[in-house]
């Protein structure tokens, strides 16, 4: 199967208004072994990973662990491993790589400026996605189009070029209310730190609760003045083309 722009547009006419068990069904048929479905353990991962495990769909399951992640994140992984006793696979950077950015730039480079913040994120989350996105045709995402403005006008389905792989979005048209009332409704565990204002939930050192008015993705990188901030997972062409924002060094 050849994966590009047309098989995207054919599985939205195909699938678009569909329920989201019966989007993953045909998907998990239609790609075979070649479907994986990456989680953070935020609030829409977590409504994602429900569908997949309790319908039992053949879907694999990773996580990044960049190294710098909250205490209350791996309580989560921790606790969904027992709620549903299905396999999560954990991806870590590069050793080496890790140590060669620390050694030569510090433990918080990525606060003087955007190159060095996405060189960390390049390190820590998007080589190792590269890693477990190898050997397949569909991701499952849990990107909503309220997310950002830079999320507002994505597919359902779309073809990502520089991962030469189909993205599904399934909760694309979800509100925050509709993730949380699903969340409570169905006993999923999720973060505490969700409770405590953080919305959308990185590394420790990158992340912040937002406040009152926010976007809310604002909690994310906040010390860059840039409404499109990406780590390199999801990026578009324009994204990438927005990098004139100016970011103030900053070490607590």
């Amino acid at each position: 199967m050849t994966v590009n722009n047309q098989l995207a547009d054919e599985l939205n006419a195909s699938l678009k208004g569909k329920s989201i068990p019966d989007q993953l069904a045909f998907i998990a048929d239609k790609f075979e072994n070649e479907i994986i479905f990456s989680t953070s353990f935020g609030q829409e991962d977590q409504v994602i990973t429900d569908f997949i495990f309790r319908n039992q769909h053949a879907i694999k399951v990773f996580t990044l662990d960049t190294g710098r992640m909250f205490e209350e994140t791996y309580k989560v992984l921790q606790k969904t491993r027992e709620k549903y006793e299905q396999t999560i696979r954990c991806y870590f950077p590069q050793q080496s790589s890790v140590e060669q950015l620390v050694t030569k730039k510090g433990a918080y480079s990525f606060y003087s400026s955007i190159e060095n913040r996405k060189e960390c994120c390049h390190i820590r989350k998007v080589e190792p996605l590269q890693r477990a996105l190898a050997g397949n045709k569909c991701w499952i995402t849990g990107l909503r189009a309220a997310q950002s403005t830079a999320r507002h006008d994505l597919p359902l389905f779309e073809y990502d070029p520089a991962f030469d792989i189909i993205k599904f979005n399934p909760l694309l048209e979800w509100q925050l209310s509709d993730v949380t009332d699903y969340l409570y409704k169905n006993n999923i565990p999720y973060n505490s730190l969700h409770d405590k204002g953080f919305v959308s939930i990185g590394c420790a050192p990158c992340t912040r609760a937002i406040k009152k008015g926010e976007d809310l993705r604002a909690g994310r990188w906040w010390w860059e003045d840039n409404s499109k901030k990406e780590c390199g997972l999801h990026e578009t062409s324009e994204m990438e083309n927005n990098t004139n924002s100016i970011a103030k060094p900053l070490i607590k």
